[in-house]
């Protein structure tokens, strides 16, 4: 009898393995797809603009159609995912994103393009918190935890990484092809997540005034941003759009103190773990963000490579990044997560620094080896992150801590184009508002490691 009971729970056992492992799969590959997309198409962009016309403004918007829906709408989508559950998000998040690749294949226009990496971003906005909610529920033992985040984090890191290659690479046929791909992708991570169990629901009313009120200070401020690079910041345009940015932003803020169920609920930011965790991801994805924007357009109009030529020079950074990214768990668990953050991001600062300063006249290899920092501040700085943020919050708050921790990354990514773009396209020309670009960056990396080394080491009790 004890045997069999002994089997039983066997047997159990490794059905509950498979069905973690089949979540695993599907947030992973979602993960993938949606971070690629913020980064295959900076190769392309050139490309885009001989097919579709436009100049520097319209690359932006290409770029942050796309990051800008998934910022301003990620604060809903984790309330979302606590409220139907996140595989049901998951699942129509991906769909979303998905049918909107297909769009963005077939778009004839600029403005058609832009439109769908608009939609496109809504459907991200969706999956990555339901992502991360999928892991949290699957794996609910906290080390085996740490290391299904690394590997979920690992999906995000590679593709952020490869996507300047695979851009180039598929650009050679045409650069319809960086969007197309995401259909057999989404495919086989729909077919993985019907193998997934139901998620636990909770009761999430949306916050529709912080939602509102958010997109238009995200909005108003990307906007400014973009345009006040040919306008300059005293055209009426750039002013109004910051100006509502700056009322719109009060706005949410009061909003989110008045109502009885805020999208960023202030108790959140109780834990300065969870506020330094946050500050973190926006930092970070300034640098991992906008570096890629700056050399993809770099490479090709100061340099004269083709996209897979740019693609290629980014290799180094990309073999790296992916080499270090499986252990970069095992490194958190023996180190602690204060040691590889702060690395990893005084590496970004140090890769920024050595670019701003290089000749102009540099080689190519000599710049593709000076990106190689960034690239590993990846998997040195994300997975602890995500780990600690999630180890700080209780079990019903994933879907909204996700949804907070992400929308700061996004609107680091997302400001960093608008800001970038606007220098490069300034009255200063291209090569100032390059090395500008740089220096900046490496001023918000440095701070980020500096509040960095105030993380928690030890989980607090449940």
């Amino acid at each position: 009898m004890a045997d069999l009971l002994q089997h039983k729970t066997a047997e159990t056992t490794r059905a509950s393995d498979r069905r973690a492992g089949a979540t695993l799969a599907a947030a992973v590959l979602g993960f993938f797809v949606i971070t690629l997309d913020a980064t295959i198409v900076n190769v392309a962009l050139p490309s885009i603009r001989a097919a579709l016309g436009g100049g520097i403004t319209g690359l932006q918007w290409v770029v942050d159609g796309y990051t800008l829906m998934f910022a301003a709408l990620l604060l809903s989508a984790g309330a979302l995912s606590d409220r139907i559950g996140a595989r049901r998000a998951f699942g129509a998040g991906l769909v979303v994103f998905v049918a909107a690749s297909a769009a963005c294949g077939l778009a004839s226009s600029l403005g058609m393009l832009v439109a769908a990496r608009f939609v496109q971003g809504a459907g991200a906005a969706v999956t990555m918190p339901t992502s991360m909610a999928l892991v949290r529920h699957a794996y609910p033992d906290a080390g085996r935890r740490a290391r299904a985040v690394g590997l979920w984090a690992m999906g995000g890191a590679v593709a952020a990484a490869a996507g300047p290659v695979l851009g180039g690479l598929l650009s050679l046929a045409s650069w319809r092809t960086i969007f197309w791909i995401n259909l057999p992708a989404g495919a086989v991570a729909l077919l993985l997540l019907a193998r997934t169990p139901p998620s636990p629901t909770r009761a999430a009313p949306f916050d529709r005034i912080g939602q509102a009120t958010g997109v238009l200070a995200m909005g108003g401020l990307t906007y400014g941003a973009i345009e006040a690079g040919q306008a300059g910041l005293t055209a009426p345009r750039v002013v109004i759009a910051l100006a509502v940015a700056a009322a719109a932003f009060a706005a949410f803020a009061v909003a989110q103190a008045r109502s009885p169920h805020p999208m960023v609920p202030p108790d959140l930011f109780r834990s300065a773990t969870v506020t330094i965790a946050v500050v973190i991801g926006f930092a970070f994805m300034v640098g991992f963000y906008g570096l890629p924007f700056l050399f993809s357009l770099s490479f090709q109009q100061q340099h004269g490579l083709s996209p897979l030529g740019a693609g290629v020079a980014f290799l180094p950074m990309m073999v790296l990044s992916a080499c270090v990214t499986p252990f970069s768990a095992r490194i958190a668990e023996r180190t602690g997560p204060r040691p590889p953050v702060v690395a990893g991001l005084g590496l970004m600062a140090a890769g920024s620094i050595a670019l701003a300063v290089v000749p102009a006249a540099a080689p190519v290899w000599a710049t593709a080896l000076l990106l190689i920092p960034v690239g590993l501040a990846g998997p040195l700085v994300m997975p602890p992150v995500t780990a600690v943020l999630m180890d700080h919050v209780p079990a019903h708050r994933t879907g909204t801590a996700g949804g907070v921790f992400n929308t700061s990354r996004q609107i680091g990514g997302a400001l960093a184009v608008a800001v970038f773009g606007a220098l490069l396209s300034g009255s200063g020309g291209f090569e100032h508002g390059l090395r500008l670009s740089l220096a900046l960056a490496a001023v918000i990396a440095l701070a980020a490691a500096a509040a960095a080394t105030r993380l928690a080491v030890v989980r607090p009790r449940p």
